[in-house]
């Protein structure tokens, strides 16, 4: 009968199943799902497994030393996305760098789908977050505090924390992920930190500065001025600047 081991969507989460899985049944028939995508099978046995921070580093201890740090990056960012299945994949990886002569190399074993998986995943993740790099807003609230909403598809805000926080290090900044409910947040000369399970106030993130109303009324003009209307090309645009990140963005408002 398959072992599944059933996680909370996170990467402390299932680097927590990880280990369950690793200690005991890396050498049989067992699978990792997340919770909140859970499709009850038949002959499998479900064990339910907690969030444990000492599993978590143990797991990434691991395959860092076993698999290497440009391997565990793979990883990482894969679990960052929203596919279902990114654990089970991540898993199997695992389980198949035990099969090849150098375990670092894992991740040039592209014949193996559990392997073109997590690269693929990983990527995606690293190229969304690269693009939300260039496109991200801020505006300036009431407050002093500069505010950013994005709709991404994955969890990007992990990847792009390190790099507002050296652009802005004397900034008090936020950026809200509206899709997974999550915030980042930046005080003045301290490193970053990540918020989940909280609201925003979306009454206070409203209130804009009068500074900040005439920079967006002076960013727009900018943009209309420039334009050429006769040398416009949608379709180039598009590939440019993808039409769901425009929401979100000041000169498209």
């Amino acid at each position: 009968m398959k072992k599944v081991f059933v996680c909370e969507e996170s990467i402390t989460g299932i680097f927590s199943a990880l280990y369950d899985a690793w200690k005991g049944y890396r050498n049989a028939d067992a699978g990792i799902e997340l919770r909140q995508f859970l499709d009850h099978q038949l002959f499998c046995e479900y064990q339910e497994v907690s969030e444990d921070k000492r599993k978590a580093d143990a797991v990434e201890r691991m395959i860092k030393k076993n698999l290497g740090h440009n391997t565990y990056w793979h990883i990482y960012h894969a679990l960052l996305s929203e596919d279902p299945k990114k654990a089970d994949s991540v898993f199997h990886v695992m389980k198949e760098a035990r099969n090849i002569a150098d375990s670092k190399k894992i991740m040039d074993h592209l014949t193996n789908r559990h392997v073109v998986k997590v690269f693929e995943l990983s990527r995606t993740v690293s190229n969304e977050a690269h693009m939300y790099i260039e496109m991200i807003r801020f505006r300036e609230l009431e407050n002093g505090v500069m505010f950013s909403e994005i709709t991404p598809r994955n969890h990007v805000l992990f990847c792009i924390g390190d790099h507002f926080a050296n652009r802005f290090p004397l900034e008090n900044w936020m950026i809200y992920d509206k899709v997974h409910k999550e915030v980042l947040v930046h005080r003045t000369q301290y490193g970053w930190v990540m918020v989940t399970g909280e609201e925003i106030n979306l009454e206070a993130a409203g209130k804009i500065s009068p500074e900040e109303l005439e920079y967006s009324r002076l960013w727009k003009g900018f943009f209309e001025a420039i334009s050429i209307r006769e040398r416009e090309n949608p379709v180039c645009q598009r590939t440019h600047l993808p039409l769901r990140y425009r929401k979100d963005m000041t000169e498209f408002n």
